[in-house]
């Protein structure tokens, strides 16, 4: 793959790859917490609903740091969706099921994703726009890498909500009281894995070398796989640069 650094620090392949996610980025994230909301207002609470993030609009979910990190480094976050769990019937069965919609969700959009994209190369006979099929990778993959790392069962992920329903009652509210200490925590061990600025420093190239790094290499081989793509035809996502 040719490295040709902009400015010695990014390629041109590189910022093609990151308008690609800064794109998908748009969808991703307020597909994401819309699920949260519309499920929480299904099961009796309006209160994300009410502050407006049963939207498809970007602007109202977008924390800027976290969406820079989501470019940058394949994994960011959002701004939190509110809710009140003493308005569901089961407080506890309610906050799992609302925080199970936005991985959910995720890995749907994918498939739907991976569909058009077959749709889309077959229908064009193998000749379909390049930046169409990239863009298209690029959605799935970013779908599967954040429900994936939003499953992690510890907060502030969704999959904490999700292993709390198993807990005895007792346990469960000890866990909520010492949930942002945990949060702190986990923010400080998986926070390095994501500065894009870390890979810069210690390997010598572009930013793009830590991406989606828990679970990239199992999406790209099976993606790989299921789209056909060939490495010749794809080099931008066979290097070990990227996803």
């Amino acid at each position: 793959m040719n490295h040709f650094a902009l400015n010695g620090v990014i390629s041109p392949q590189e910022l093609y790859y990151y308008a690609l996610r800064a794109v998908a980025m748009l969808i991703v994230i307020p597909f994401h917490e819309s699920a949260h909301a519309l499920i929480s207002w299904k099961l009796g609470d309006s209160t994300a609903k009410d502050m407006g993030r049963l939207s498809m609009n970007p602007l109202r979910h977008f924390d800027p740091l976290g969406a820079l990190c989501m470019i940058a480094a394949g994994v960011g976050w959002a701004k939190p969706v509110g809710i009140n769990p003493m308005r569901f019937k089961n407080p506890k069965r309610g906050m799992a099921v609302s925080a199970a919609a936005g991985p959910l969700s995720n890995f749907l959009l994918a498939y739907a994703a991976m569909l058009l994209y077959k749709v889309v190369y077959y229908a064009c006979g193998g000749a379909a726009p390049q930046l169409v099929l990239d863009f298209l990778y690029v959605l799935i993959s970013m779908n599967i890498s954040l429900g994936v790392f939003n499953l992690i069962p510890v907060p502030p992920f969704d999959g904490s909500r999700i292993v709390l329903l198993f807990l005895p009652q007792k346990l469960y509210f000890q866990a909520m009281r010492y949930e942002k200490y945990i949060m702190g925590v986990a923010s400080g061990v998986l926070w390095p894995a994501q500065h894009p600025a870390q890979s810069l420093r210690k390997r010598g190239v572009a930013f793009a070398a830590e991406p989606d790094r828990l679970c990239g290499t199992a999406v790209r081989h099976c993606l790989m796989a299921h789209l056909n793509l060939s490495k010749e035809r794809y080099p931008l996502f066979y290097g070990n640069t990227y996803l």
